[in-house]
């Protein structure tokens, strides 16, 4: 017991309660307001979106969209890590001491170090929880139809905030598995606890293959859809409101596919270097700077989500369509037309 006590006291001394001289707070003055302004004008684009789903939807008895009410919850959860977090980081530059000095026993560091590995395991879930709503919605509609509602989605929030509470809590039965990094503002899993931080990365990275996997997943869908309304055009006519139907469903789900993917995408790019940082060695990744670089991609996604979604409007969101799909409509129309004209010639040869 003396010579835990004894190293872990040699451990906090070693290190720093000042800021190295030099260290300025213009980036994370600016993460921070960017992060704060950006969920606002999610949330108000949101909200105005609930307006007019409900209104829209008193007419007709259809319930707002599932996957706006994730896409609600992962703005909430960014806006509360953002306004947890880093003003601590700004309190640490206002005072000029590194997080270890602001608090008694580590409370700060620990408080830091925990709120970060939450709020990015809550994300990635709840990217998770968006890819696999638009695979139920489209590889089994009858299964969403019947099983998925709006109250499930609801208790999407609640649950991956219990999971995530539960495996980011691990640490904190060892006091010193947080470590405090350079400059002295971020604090983070300690490298000699090279298990646990193998094992966040580790998950971190099979949650952005089962994101991707679910994107890959309603591409096909969505390809086999679009071939089956093209079949349907030389079938029997089945309704000028049938047909304008399936186009709505399909460009809608087009749009929840291309802002999931970028989402995610921006999620892969900003956990990357975590993951380079967590199988690197200690002395390696502080030489080269790796550990604040990583925990700044890391807390930068939190920033970019709302900036995704309040960019991506439905005017850009058609011209992204239109962009991508140009190509493909154009191939498509040009061999409707010709399999359209041979069954009809076809069909008049069997009529005479």
């Amino acid at each position: 017991m003396g010579n835990t006590s004894n190293d872990s006291q040699s451990e906090n001394r070693e290190e720093p309660l000042w800021l190295p001289s030099g260290e300025s707070p213009a980036i994370s003055s600016v993460m921070f307001t960017a992060g704060v302004l950006g969920n606002l004008i999610a949330l108000a684009l949101l909200v105005r979106r609930w307006r007019g789903d409900s209104g829209r939807s008193e007419g007709r008895g259809n319930s707002i969209s599932l996957f706006h009410v994730l896409v609600t919850e992962l703005v909430l959860t960014d806006l509360l890590g953002t306004c947890l977090i880093s003003p601590v980081v700004l309190a640490s530059y206002a005072q000029n001491r590194t997080l270890v000095a602001l608090g008694p026993e580590r409370r700060v560091c620990t408080y830091f170090a925990f709120s970060m590995t939450f709020f990015s395991l809550a994300t990635m879930l709840m990217l998770f929880a968006m890819a696999l709503e638009r695979y139920l919605a489209i590889g089994h509609p009858y299964f969403y139809q019947r099983r998925v509602t709006r109250r499930s989605g609801l208790a999407v929030l609640p649950t991956i905030y219990i999971v995530s509470l539960l495996f980011c809590s691990l640490p904190l039965l060892d006091h010193w598995k947080y470590a405090q990094y350079n400059p002295g503002t971020w604090c983070f899993i300690g490298h000699k606890q090279t298990t646990y931080l193998r094992l966040y990365a580790t998950l971190l990275m099979l949650l952005i293959i089962a994101v991707l996997a679910c994107n890959f997943s309603v591409i096909v869908n969505l390809i086999h859809m679009h071939r089956r309304g093209r079949r349907s055009r030389c079938g029997p006519s089945l309704g000028s409101s049938h047909r304008r139907a399936e186009r709505v469903s399909m460009a809608e789900e087009t749009d929840h596919l291309i802002l999931l993917a970028i989402m995610t995408i921006t999620f892969a790019v900003c956990s990357l270097p975590f993951t380079i940082f967590a199988y690197m060695n200690e002395n390696s990744s502080r030489k080269e700077k790796w550990d604040l670089q990583a925990l700044r991609f890391l807390s930068i996604n939190s920033i970019i989500d709302p900036w995704v979604f309040a960019i991506l409007r439905p005017p850009v969101l058609r011209l992204m369509r239109s962009v991508l799909c140009c190509r493909v409509s154009l191939r498509t129309q040009e061999a409707t037309q010709t399999s359209c004209s041979t069954q009809s010639n076809a069909s008049k040869q069997i009529d005479l």
